[in-house]
C-alpha cells in the first residue's frame, strides 16, 4: 500500500520555503498531494486556480507530487484521499505553538494520520507568503523569494490588484 501524505497550506503565494519542504517530504512518502485549501473567509492574492498553476510548475520535475485544492476540514481531505500523514512546515518556535495545536486536534477527529512537522532550510526562515505579497505590492524585489517559474503569475495578480483599487 502506498504511503500518502498531504502537505496542505495557502500558497499565496508558494516560496522557496515552501518549495523546501514539497522536496523533502516527497523523498519521504511515496506520494505528496500539495493541498491548496480555500478559505473563504479570506481575500487572496492569487486565485486557487492560480495558486494550482503555480504549484504545478514548481513540482513538475517531482513525479511523486500532485496539486490538489480542498475545502473543509484539513482530516476530512486526508482522510479521503488515504493519507497516512500531514505534512507541515516550520520557520520558528511561534510556528511551533500554532502548529502543535492543529497536531493534536487533527489526532483527536482522526489518530491513525500522522502530522510530521519539517524545518525549512535556514536560509528560507524569514520568508513568508505574506512578506512575498507586500513586496510585490509595493514594487520591491521579491524574486529571491520565489521559484522562477511562478514569477509571471505573481506579476499577473499585482497588475490585477492595482487594477481594483
Amino acid at each position: 500500500m502506498a504511503r500518502i501524505a498531504v502537505y496542505p497550506g495557502s500558497f499565496d503565494p508558494p516560496t522557496l520555503g515552501h518549495m523546501d519542504i514539497v522536496r523533502r517530504a516527497s523523498g519521504l512518502f511515496d506520494e505528496l498531494i500539495v493541498a491548496v485549501g480555500i478559505n473563504r473567509s479570506k481575500s487572496p492574492f492569487l486565485t486557487v486556480e492560480e495558486r494550482v498553476e503555480a504549484l504545478g510548475c514548481c513540482t513538475s520535475d517531482l513525479p511523486n507530487v500532485r496539486v490538489d485544492s480542498f475545502s473543509g476540514l484539513l482530516i476530512d481531505y486526508a482522510k479521503t484521499v488515504g493519507a497516512c500523514a500531514v505534512i507541515r512546515g516550520l520557520r520558528a518556535i511561534a510556528d511551533f505553538e500554532y502548529e502543535f495545536q492543529m497536531a493534536m486536534v487533527n489526532r483527536e477527529l482522526c489518530d491513525r494520520i500522522e502530522s510530521v512537522f519539517l524545518m525549512t532550510n535556514w536560509e528560507h526562515g524569514y520568508v513568508s507568503s505574506g512578506i512575498v505579497k507586500e513586496i510585490a505590492m509595493f514594487g520591491g524585489e521579491y524574486r529571491s523569494m520565489v521559484p522562477d517559474c511562478i514569477v509571471p503569475i505573481i506579476e499577473r495578480a499585482v497588475r490585477s490588484h492595482r487594477a481594483d483599487r
